[in-house]
């Protein structure tokens, strides 16, 4: 049997108007930061991030982040922040300025700061990367020697930002448990390199259990641009819980499936890495021995939340037999998530993947 293994960040803070304290939290780990976002997010909290770091007399070197997580950004900015001896790295914004943050912290072997201002995705707490190619492939994962030094979450920022990106980070949340259960029972290895503890189990359990709960509620609050209980509890569910529950859990088929349509070109990018991860999970459950209760059970609360749950939702109504199968091939290559649960081949996948289509159109027309 292999180690148990559980990784987690130094510090997590969330809460309406936190980011009004970064610089209590980070004044601790020296004076002197660069600051990594892209030109809309300058706008919505970067410009405010600097103000406050100015008020604990914390130096801020400020950079455009170009918007793709690729080995040239993360060299890129790493140069800067070695030019100006920074020690201190912080990403404002999405997943992929998160991830760009992470390793150019990681490159300088200094203090790694993430200040997410959308609960779309659950990087924000992991000591990993998906590095992109410039022209936004797939390419792989980065790990490193530790999480976060500190996550902070600004809840009114979540708020504001448009609904859509909220119920990606759910989608993304609702893989958690359907993955690191497959992990689990399959007595696969996690993302932290061992096996699954009771800890990170508990976890994921309560992630996929507070989303049931509260995901709809909370996305009907960020159509009002709310703060309220419900979009709190989903806001950690998306982004401690979901962060701790994959990485400490493990990822399977469904992040798999989505990293398999990084190999297509067209509209399906315009989706979100949960909208994409939506219709992985349901693919997931597709491979398993599930009932068709429990299969439309997710089906109905992707719905009730705008979430994709067919080939048409997701771009590829008229996609080909050969752009199914190049999904499914890159699903399954050598290394991929998909074999820490699964004995699979990319004929199983193509198959799961046509019959979640016709899964989630007969469970639409019935509804």
């Amino acid at each position: 049997m292999s180690e148990r293994i559980f990784i987690s960040p130094a510090k997590y803070v969330q809460g309406k108007h936190v980011i009004q304290r970064i610089g209590h939290f980070v004044k601790e780990f020296g004076e002197q930061a660069i600051l990594i976002a892209d030109k809309t997010v300058w706008k919505i909290a970067g410009n405010d991030v600097v103000k406050h770091l100015k008020q604990e007399k914390i130096e801020t070197e400020e950079i455009v982040f170009k918007g793709e997580s690729s080995v040239s950004e993360i060299k890129r900015i790493a140069s800067v922040a070695n030019s100006k001896n920074a020690k201190i790295v912080i990403g404002v914004g999405g997943g992929k300025t998160i991830d760009t943050a992470k390793a150019v912290s990681d490159e300088v072997k200094g203090y790694m700061v993430i200040v997410p201002t959308t609960a779309s995705t659950d990087a924000p707490t992991s000591a990993l990367s998906v590095v992109y190619t410039d022209k936004g492939t797939f390419e792989g994962y980065r790990f490193y020697r530790k999480n976060p030094d500190l996550v902070l979450v600004d809840t009114k920022i979540i708020a504001e930002a448009p609904p859509r990106l909220l119920t990606s980070g759910i989608a993304d949340a609702l893989a958690t448990w359907v993955e690191a259960r497959s992990v689990i029972n399959a007595g696969g290895k996690t993302m932290a390199g061992g096996s699954t503890t009771i800890a990170a189990k508990a976890i994921a359990e309560k992630c996929e259990e507070t989303l049931f709960r509260y995901a709809v509620l909370a996305y009907q609050s960020a159509k009002a641009k709310s703060v309220t209980p419900a979009l709190e509890e989903v806001v950690e569910a998306n982004t401690l819980l979901s962060g701790l529950g994959f990485e400490s859990g493990g990822l399977a088929a469904a992040h798999a499936i989505h990293n398999g349509f990084t190999a297509l070109h067209g509209d399906i990018h315009n989706l979100t890495h949960g909208e994409k991860v939506a219709f992985g999970t349901l693919v997931q459950l597709t491979l398993e021995q599930h009932s068709i209760h429990e299969i439309e059970r997710y089906i109905e609360l992707y719905i009730s939340l705008d979430l994709p749950v067919t080939l048409e939702d997701i771009k590829l109504k008229n996609a080909s037999q050969e752009d199914i199968r190049k999904v499914a091939e890159a699903a399954t290559v050598e290394g991929e998530t998909i074999h820490q649960a699964f004995n699979i081949t990319a004929d199983d996948v193509v198959d799961a993947i046509y019959a979640t289509d016709q899964y989630a159109r007969a469970y639409k027309e019935k509804r």
